[in-house]
């Protein structure tokens, strides 16, 4: 492991908003000591408490906290060394009611216990188009996501991946599910509002155009467009569809890759 890693780690241990609980611990005490109890012992609150799975850095976390003062909001992600941004942030800003979560999403009824989530975030997670059982919006994930969503919660998927936008549709249809939005390009969508001085409806967030991710411009600076599903999980049991999809044909950038500015997409 490398020394920047370690140093991200060792700080992340003395920042109050980051929590991490080994396996062996939530075996040990039949789960995290703070489930239930996320509102009254880490906000000192009980405003709505919304997740953001697969957080990354963190930006969406960041900012929908520092937006709404009135929410909660927890970014959960197994990966430390991408996490600590968002925690650094949140704690330079002094933003009490952001924290971080690190663990598998899997785990996610370790930490919470029923109706204690309002709203779950899913921002550009991979489509994993081999194996449905890991998609963040198949049948298995949203199982788990019921178990701690209040009756009225709402699932909220940004993604620049078409095979998963598709995918999320007609999981929705299979299961007689109506979505609450669905856009295939938002940016289009909210430029066609400002056009004819229309406001965008109340079930697309202004987070949607107003806040974007490391990804999302990575995916906005290749000419791609960025879609968005919201919708609500009932009761009963889920089925997969049964439909073939055509795979997506691109790939994220590498790591650390630096996206062209808008001066050098100009002069290009």
């Amino acid at each position: 492991m490398g020394k920047n890693k370690l140093r991200k780690f060792a700080e992340m241990e003395q920042m109050q908003c980051v929590y991490q609980y080994p396996f062996a611990v939530l075996e040990s005490e039949g789960g995290c000591p703070m489930r239930g109890r996320w509102g009254a012992d880490c906000f000192g609150n009980d405003n709505p408490l919304t997740l953001e799975l697969g957080c990354g850095k963190g930006e969406y976390t960041v900012e929908l906290a520092r937006r709404n003062s009135g929410g909660n909001f927890i970014g959960i992600d197994i990966k430390g060394a991408r996490m600590w941004t968002g925690a650094r942030e949140a704690t330079t800003a002094r933003l009490d009611n952001v924290a971080f979560l690190r663990t598998s999403i899997e785990l996610l009824d370790r930490f919470f216990e029923p109706g204690e989530v309002s709203d779950i975030w899913i921002t550009f997670p991979d489509p994993q188009m081999k194996k449905a059982r890991k998609r963040l919006t198949g049948t298995k994930m949203l199982e788990t996501y019921r178990r701690v969503l209040r009756p009225d919660g709402v699932v909220h998927l940004k993604t620049d991946s078409p095979f998963l936008y598709r995918y999320t549709l007609e999981m929705l249809q299979a299961n007689d599910i109506q979505p609450l939005a669905a856009c295939n390009d938002i940016y289009a969508y909210a430029g066609l509002a400002r056009k004819y001085g229309q406001p965008m409806p109340a079930e697309f967030p202004p987070a949607l155009t107003e806040v974007r991710t490391y990804y999302e411009q990575q995916w906005l600076s290749r000419g791609m467009t960025i879609k968005y599903i919201a919708f609500r999980i009932p009761e009963g049991e889920l089925r997969e569809p049964d439909v073939e999809i055509e795979p997506d044909n691109y790939r994220a950038y590498p790591r650390h890759t630096v996206m062209p500015s808008d001066s050098d997409k100009k002069e290009n």
